[in-house]
């Protein structure tokens, strides 16, 4: 059973590593293909959104795991292993104290990020509508992301607030000096939306002085909660000038405040729950990996279905013959494509692993017939059947989907994968 899981690990591993150079390959010849006059020239649009989305963040998520720490040095990590915001607060206290706290504070809790949240908050910051409950981005501490984050409106603007992620410490574990806590926190001010400067996303940017923002969410608690304690840690961190995983500058004076909310009453069911808060256990990877396939077998199936129409691939025998193969073999895509998705979509890791595989030796083969037949050109009506290959490789083979375990099945269960 171990060698097994050793076995998947190394093919997650290499799926990980090709997808990134498969994405590379798709950005390039996207952009040839959109260095033409006339409605091509929109490719390079595309072009941007590829190499923002998704070229870069998987070659930073790469390279990061070689010349990132994997410790704690004070720092979170970005879903692309770039170095994120500073840890700057810590708290003592059971989750109901630190929500019953924190809302008394003035705090909102964020929302999960979702599909559906994500896209509100666009449309929100388009339209300058407020979203007090607007999500926050994902950034990983302990191997993680965070627990919950809260947050604070500034003049009804989701592109402009004050925000804090919080994570709980692992049991028993200690923070350099032998200091123990039972959360760690990361708050920055919201100041503006803007691209980010390693990947070129869209994205928020952070007010360089964090201090400020740490010491407004002690000051807000110590208003509010007249029972907790603060004591300072000073240079806790060597105070330093940097970036974050935006590009954004920080600076901070290295000291960390420990906020004691063991003494504050809280109600047994403060746990700061909201209609869209609650973790999903099925990741965004997963359901986009999934539909891709599924419209992929069903286009294949439209396919075959129109393979088989009266004079579809001409008239006569051969036509005629021609023409059920090609819907046999369009047919047998498409159940394929159908049921991968579906198997994966409920969390068969098995499912993922073999779409993973036949994505590669999809790239692959187009990579081959190409170099072979001495082919420089652009692809026209073969880059959409790459594109999805390429997308569901990098959909399946990210961290959150290798990691996704459906509930319903023990994450030690490894003899149904």
């Amino acid at each position: 059973m171990q060698a097994r899981r050793g076995v998947v690990a190394r093919l997650d591993d290499a799926f990980f590593v090709l997808a990134g150079l498969a994405s590379v390959y798709l950005a390039y010849l996207t952009l040839r293909e959109g260095i033409a006059p006339g409605w091509p020239m929109l490719l390079v649009i595309l072009f941007w959104v590829m190499v923002a989305y998704l070229v870069l963040p998987r070659l930073h998520r790469i390279l990061s795991r070689v010349y990132v720490p994997d410790y704690f040095i004070g720092r979170t990590r970005t879903a692309d292993g770039i170095l994120g915001d500073p840890v700057n607060l810590a708290a003592m206290g059971s989750p109901a104290q630190v929500h019953h706290a924190m809302q008394s504070a003035g705090w909102t809790r964020a929302d999960e990020l979702t599909l559906r949240s994500g896209w509100r908050i666009v449309t929100t910051t388009l339209t300058r509508r407020s979203y007090p409950r607007a999500p926050v981005s994902p950034l990983f501490l302990f191997r993680r992301r965070q627990d919950f984050a809260y947050q604070q409106e500034v003049d009804g603007s989701p592109s402009q607030r004050h925000h804090v992620r919080f994570w709980k410490c692992p049991d028993d574990w200690l923070l350099p000096g032998g200091v123990a806590v039972d959360w760690l926190a990361a708050g920055t001010y919201d100041r503006s939306v803007g691209l980010s400067l390693f990947t070129l996303q869209i994205t928020h940017k952070i007010g360089a002085d964090v201090d400020v923002e740490r010491d407004h969410i002690v000051s807000t608690l110590d208003r509010a909660s007249p029972e907790a304690t603060v004591r300072v840690l000073p240079d806790f961190f060597t105070g330093y000038h940097s970036r974050n995983g935006g590009g954004d500058l920080i600076q901070t004076d290295g000291d960390l405040p420990i906020i004691d909310l063991r003494s504050v009453p809280a109600p047994a069911d403060a746990d700061g729950s909201s209609p869209d808060s609650a973790r999903i256990s099925r990741p965004p990877q997963i359901v986009v990996g999934a539909l891709i396939t599924l419209v992929r077998g069903l286009t294949y199936l439209g396919l075959a279905w129109i393979a088989l129409l009266p004079g579809a691939l001409g008239s006569g025998t051969d036509a005629d013959a021609a023409a059920v193969i090609t819907a046999a073999v369009l047919g047998v895509a498409a159940l394929a494509d159908l049921g991968l998705a579906i198997a994966t979509f409920f969390g068969r890791n098995w499912a993922r692993i073999l779409l993973c595989a036949l994505s590669v030796f999809s790239v692959a083969s187009v990579f081959v017939e190409r170099i072979a037949a001495n082919v420089t050109g652009p692809l026209h009506e073969g880059l959409m059947p790459l594109a999805t290959s390429v997308l569901v490789l990098l959909a399946l083979s990210s961290d959150a989907a290798r990691e996704y375990v459906p509930r319903h099945r023990p994450a030690h269960d490894v003899s149904r994968v």
